[in-house]
């Protein structure tokens, strides 16, 4: 297990090392996940539908955007009826 020790800052900001963003693929803007546990913070970072769809990543997340926005389409026309 590989331990690291961080500052936090004002605002409770802390830097997670180069090393680790690299290893995990974490850049600006991405959304991590902390967990509690007892005494201790898990940090995670998500799984995304680009990561869960491999290769055809960004095909489907165009699918899935089609899909809600005819959902949308869909709820707006039963709420007016």
């Amino acid at each position: 297990m590989e331990k690291y020790r961080v500052k936090v800052y004002k605002k409770g900001i802390i830097v997670i090392p180069k090393e680790i963003r690299e290893k995990l693929g974490i850049k600006e803007g991405d959304i991590l996940e902390l967990t509690i546990n007892g005494n201790k913070i898990d940090i995670e970072k998500p799984m995304t539908l680009l990561d869960l769809f491999g290769a055809d990543g960004e095909v489907a997340v165009e699918v899935a955007k089609e899909v809600i926005k005819e959902r949308r389409k869909e709820v707006e026309k039963e709420i007016r009826s």
